[in-house]
Order: C-alpha cells, then structure tokens, then sequence
C-alpha cells in the first residue's frame, strides 16, 4: 500500500513562499510520474505541476513563473516550491502518484494566502 503525506502548507501574505513537500512509500519512487493539485472551496481539483520520472515538467498557465516542481529521488519525495503567492492560489493542494495499480493521493495540505 502506497502511502503520501504532504506537509508545509500554512497561511502566508500576498507575495510570500511556500515549500510543500510530498514523501512516498512504497518502491519504485524514481520510476513514477508525480503531480501537485489543488482544489479551492467550491471549484474541481486541478492539477498545477507534473513531474516525470525523467525529470521533465509541466505547469498550469496560472503558476508558470511562479511555481517549481522538483523530486529527490534518494528521499522519495516531491516538492512544490510556491513563489509569489496570490489570494487566488488559496486551496488544499495535494500529491498524486499514478502506479500500475492505480492513482494514489495524499490527504492534503492546506494553503492560504491573505493579507
């Protein structure tokens, strides 16, 4: 059983940084494809960065610039750098992990950004 545990969220002004990480059970970490999601009160979950087990990236439009996903592959664990922060990106942010066996989520970390 694949468990992720998100952690570093918390309430921060407008402008401010946050740093989540994502850590992973399970083996095979380095194979995986890894993505940060969010979903704000009201809306669908959206996906806001994806990293492959190469290495390469992709960002929503909204956080382009603003945003860096990065995996240490020796700790098992994915991050979501979050500068420049806007009242906007204000939600519960999540990891996923797609496997064979199927997706599995973290239990969410929340991020609020209000002066």
């Amino acid at each position: 059983q694949v468990q992720l545990v998100e952690s570093g969220g918390g309430w921060v002004q407008p402008g401010g940084s946050l740093r989540l990480s994502c850590a992973s059970s399970g083996s095979s970490f380095r194979f995986i494809a890894m993505g940060w999601y969010r979903q704000a009160p009201g809306k669908a979950r959206e996906l806001v960065a994806r990293i492959t087990s190469v290495g390469t990236m992709d960002y929503a439009d909204s956080v382009k610039g603003r945003f860096t996903i990065s995996r240490d592959n020796a700790k098992n664990t994915v991050y979501l750098q979050m500068n420049s922060l806007k009242p906007e990106d204000t939600a519960v942010y999540y990891c996923k992990q797609d496997r064979i066996t199927g997706a599995y989520w973290g239990q969410g970390t929340q991020v609020t950004v209000s002066s």
